[in-house]
């Protein structure tokens, strides 16, 4: 059927009261295991019953971590130094809004660096195009000039031999 949602208060009958508090101890021993094991923490957990009874859960101990816990002392210098840090926090915020600004600036320099880079390769290709276009015609020039040399030759050679020596050529390769 699955779980429903419980209202947390008080539980007004004694035993059960005492049944809920034997299984919600048991189930935050367990999470306090899980996290210990999962994270590496140490934990130290101590409850008292209704009755006085008291329970507790240490990992790696109780009487390590509260030994712990107990020999560390409050140094002036650490109260002293949150209060320098609150001051900093309004430099460093600053900061962070300084670097921030240079940051949109420089990814406006950066959209504006694209956009020259891209009209640049327009050029480049349109200047290719043009050189392509230029090549074809150099080509094309040649070919008419090798034309007009093959000419001039056939005209010359005309000029030097009479019109009739080439008739008697051309018949002899019609032969052959």
């Amino acid at each position: 059927m699955g779980r429903r949602k419980i209202e947390i208060a008080a539980v007004k009958d004694p035993n059960t009261r005492q049944v809920t508090f034997s299984k919600r101890r048991t189930g935050l021993f367990k999470k306090a295991n899980e996290l210990s094991v999962l994270c590496g923490a140490e934990i130290a957990i101590v409850v008292f019953s209704i009755g006085n009874r008291p329970y507790s859960f240490g990992h790696p101990g109780v009487d390590v971590v509260a030994a712990k816990f107990l020999e560390q002392e409050i140094e002036s210098n650490d109260v002293e130094q949150n209060n320098v840090e609150v001051g900093d926090m309004d430099v460093l915020n600053q900061q962070l809004l300084d670097i921030e600004a240079q940051i949109l600036v420089e990814e406006k320099k950066g959209v504006e660096h694209d956009e020259r880079l891209r009209q640049h390769e327009v050029t480049q290709l349109s200047k290719y195009k043009e050189l392509q276009d230029s090549y074809l015609e150099f080509q094309r020039r040649v070919k008419d000039n090798i034309d007009a040399i093959e000419v001039s030759k056939c005209l010359i050679q005309l000029a030097q031999e009479p019109v009739l020596e080439i008739t008697k050529q051309v018949k002899k390769r019609r032969k052959n």
